[in-house]
């Protein structure tokens, strides 16, 4: 018997199993071999929510939620939000190497060249009304370019799938952009391929002022963007690849995914922590606040993690940029809130010994609100800065052998074969 092998034994028949060990894992499909009758369907696994299921072997993202690890491609996530632009991280998750000087350059002038967005597109976005929320436009436009380019069907080509990567980078915050605009009732600001990708997305929103973009807040978007360009399998990339299993286009599993960032469990914690920031309304009222949390009378929103079990990576960097972001706008009175409410939190037993931390929503809200996004855009900045991730994890689900349509079972409970009954004896 090897050592890299699980034996089982079903109690209720005595069979026993043995199932190879690779990466930590067994093969599901091995319990199927468990049955008590011959012409049974065989054991399965329960597992809501897939807590303890893996759905594919993944090269792209690491993360080691008791520690605190992020790392795309291998690299830590402080380092590359550090030292890289996003665009350069976006090459590297799609490539998956970071790219020498001549091909950044050369990457950065191919997405910068797809800026420009369809007429018909802008037609589209037009006829959103102005209460319209911004992530249901944005899903919209991403399944209406499903319809612009027929070629993205192609998805077993690998020159077809990353003409659609750089059309969706590229395209996406001009889009954005445009229908923002759109909704205030002011004219487009047409993208500039001169400038950065964050300077030029800032610039087309119309929150570079009077003059250039502040290069503080070009960079503090880049990092913003960087840090939310992949998390592993979570609910929306999970949703891109079930979408994708069946070779749907890379804009329709997007839509997709973007379509599960849009619950606010996934995508508008931000916001949440906003708006308890300002319920709470000065640092004298915290201690009351963090009593209602321990009584169970409100939730301390930005805290605690599906993952992370520890202080997560990316909150630590949010909330040295939020001090960078300040120097260079109007100070927002909920950092003083938030930096006193963390502090008072860490030095609390049942807050530390349940293991809750600050997460990148935490101070991220306060960022974007600094920078004149209003609340209701927030989750869009998460899928403009999501977008390389997914199309990393859609790219490598093409290029996967073992991959096949998405099929979970399930148990069921509902009624076993009855007669049809007439009309006359239902009820």
């Amino acid at each position: 018997m090897s050592e890299q092998t699980l034996t089982i034994t079903d109690n209720r028949t005595g069979q026993t199993v043995e199932l190879p060990i690779e990466h930590d894992t067994i093969p599901a499909i091995g319990l199927r071999q468990l049955k008590v009758q011959a012409d049974d369907f065989g054991m399965m696994v329960y597992d809501p929510g897939y807590t303890n299921t893996a759905s594919c072997k993944s090269r792209v993202t690491f993360v080691d939620g008791d520690r605190g690890i992020l790392r795309y491609r291998g690299y830590p996530i402080e380092q590359l939000a550090e030292k890289s632009t996003f665009l350069e991280v976006a090459h590297l998750l799609l490539f998956g190497e970071l790219p020498e000087a001549s091909k950044l350059t050369d990457w950065n002038a191919r997405v910068m060249a797809q800026t420009e967005i369809d007429q018909g597109l802008k037609a589209l976005l037009k006829t959103f009304r102005a209460d319209a929320h911004p992530m249901g436009i944005l899903v919209s436009t991403v399944g209406a370019m499903s319809a612009l380019y027929p070629d993205s069907k192609q998805v077993h080509d690998g020159q077809s799938r990353l003409q659609q990567a750089v059309r969706l980078l590229g395209q996406l915050p001009t889009a954005v952009a445009f229908a923002y605009r759109n909704q205030l009732g002011l004219p487009s600001t047409d993208p500039d391929g001169a400038l950065g990708y964050s300077d030029n997305f800032l610039h087309m929103m119309g929150l570079s002022g009077d003059g250039e973009v502040d290069p503080v807040l070009a960079r503090a978007m880049d990092v913003l963007f960087i840090l939310h360009a992949d998390h592993e399998q979570n609910c929306s990339t999970s949703a891109l690849r079930n979408i994708a299993s069946s070779d749907a286009d890379p804009f329709c599993a997007i839509a997709g995914a973007i379509g599960a960032l849009y619950g606010p469990l996934h995508g508008g914690a931000n916001e949440a922590v906003l708006r308890m920031l300002a319920e709470i309304g000065s640092t004298k009222n915290i201690p009351a606040f963090l009593d209602k949390v321990k009584n169970r009378e409100v939730r301390l929103m930005g805290f605690g993690h599906r993952v992370y079990k520890n202080y997560d990576p990316r909150a630590q960097i949010v909330k040295k940029i939020a001090y960078e972001v300040f120097e260079v706008t109007d100070t927002n009175p909920l950092i003083d809130i938030a930096v006193e409410l963390e502090g008072t939190a860490l030095e609390d037993d049942y807050f530390v010994s349940r293991r809750l931390y600050p997460n990148v929503d935490f101070y991220s809200g306060i960022i974007y609100q600094a920078m004149g996004f209003p609340v209701e855009i927030f989750p869009v900045l998460f899928a403009l800065g999501r977008a390389p991730g997914w199309l990393a994890q859609w790219m490598e689900l093409m290029s996967d052998a073992e991959q096949r349509i998405a099929r979970p079972r399930q148990i069921y409970l509902g009624e076993a074969e009855r007669p049809y009954l007439s009309m006359d004896e239902r009820g």
